[in-house]
């Protein structure tokens, strides 16, 4: 089920459309997010969410990965381990698994840097892990409707598709 089908019915999935421009969608109205998360969790996607407004410091943001993303006890709690360890996340096979940072603008302000690595690790990640027909991708939420990164695993992070104009996002 992994994989989609050449069909206008699949074009029209929120799957479909959330992975198409990239593993990496923003978010500024938490209703939008709340819709398709749903979808994706009647869809039998595993959903992992974090708020990323309580991470505070690097040690916030790797404990709360570790243990919201189960890594094994060897996690080394920096982005190198990170990166390591996302590629052997469990992605049920039917659907896939879905990371939901809460207020990412929270924790783009402080740590910029990592913010962006963290996002760029998950794109790449789910690019390689598309080759095995598994499905890998993040939703970012941010109060911020100016937020924006560098592309990430070569391919620019986008607006979702609602609020892809500026005008939808007040601006």
């Amino acid at each position: 089920m992994a994989i989609f089908r050449n069909e206008s019915e699949d074009f029209q999935r929120v799957d479909w459309t959330l992975l198409q421009d990239g593993a990496i969608n923003l978010y500024l109205r938490p209703e939008f997010l709340a819709e398709d998360a749903e979808w994706l969790k009647s869809h039998n996607y595993r959903l992992d969410s974090f708020d990323c407004s309580a991470w505070g410091s690097e040690e916030d943001v790797h404990e709360a990965l570790a243990s919201g993303l189960e890594f094994p006890d060897y996690y080394g709690r920096n982005l190198d381990a990170l990166n390591d360890c996302i590629s052997d996340l469990e992605i049920p096979e039917e659907s896939g698994r879905v990371l939901i940072f809460h207020r990412y603008d929270a924790f783009a302000a402080k740590f910029p840097r990592e913010a962006w690595v963290i996002l760029d690790i998950i794109e790449s990640k789910s690019r390689f892990l598309l080759l095995f027909a598994k499905r890998l991708f993040a939703l970012v939420q941010s109060d911020d409707p100016r937020l924006s990164f560098e592309a990430v695993g070569g391919h620019p992070v986008m607006w979702n598709q609602r609020e892809w104009l500026n005008k939808s996002r007040g601006l």
